[in-house]
């Protein structure tokens, strides 16, 4: 419903910021990692996650992009809520958090208080496999001067095939004479081996 607030910074602390966009003034939870981003601001663009239950409904705020789509995954496991997720985000870095799911190390996310072994264990279970696809969709280029090989492989890796995988492919129908010449024909050569 909402994408982001854009305005001055009213109040922040470690908690909450309230954005006034044009005399309206919005409350925000937010995690310690966008409090320390930030902190120093008195105005700027806060993106936005809103969360609708029977006794409330909350505004979630975040400096990144990276850091509300790891909100989302994370409220997303079964028994995880919005103040559970936020809490997790304030003990560790987002880096951090992808770092443990990705690992499968659950006793690091077992730190974060409020959170037992059957909660980091499910975390790890049902994000596993999405954080390794964000993690790949994180380091892809999409810039505009992407090369041919670079926007097959983007566009490879979002159908779902691994990205090592689609990188050999891709070498090797580059290798050939008969070289693809646009995107559009090297994503569908690569599909046929795939």
């Amino acid at each position: 419903m909402y994408e982001y607030f854009e305005g001055r910074f009213i109040e922040i602390n470690p908690a909450f910021i309230v954005v006034d966009c044009q005399g309206v003034g919005y409350y925000l939870h937010i995690s310690l990692n966008t409090y320390t981003k930030l902190k120093d601001r008195t105005q700027g663009r806060v993106l936005v996650h809103f969360v609708v239950r029977e006794d409330a409904q909350l505004l979630y705020g975040f400096a990144e992009e990276s850091e509300r789509r790891l909100f989302r995954l994370l409220i997303s496991v079964s028994g995880i809520g919005s103040n559970t997720a936020r809490l997790i985000l304030s003990s560790m870095s987002p880096i951090e958090v992808k770092q443990s799911i990705a690992g499968r190390d659950a006793s690091s996310l077992q730190k974060v208080k409020g959170i037992g072994a059957k909660s980091a264990q499910r975390i790890v279970i049902d994000l596993a496999d999405k954080i390794d696809k964000e993690e790949i969709l994180d380091h892809i280029p999409f810039a505009v001067n992407n090369t041919v090989r670079a926007e097959a492989l983007s566009a490879l890796v979002m159908l779902g095939f691994q990205k090592s995988i689609v990188e050999k492919t891709l070498e090797r129908l580059l290798k050939t004479e008969d070289k693809p010449v646009n995107v559009e024909d090297l994503v569908k050569r690569a599909l046929k081996i795939l």
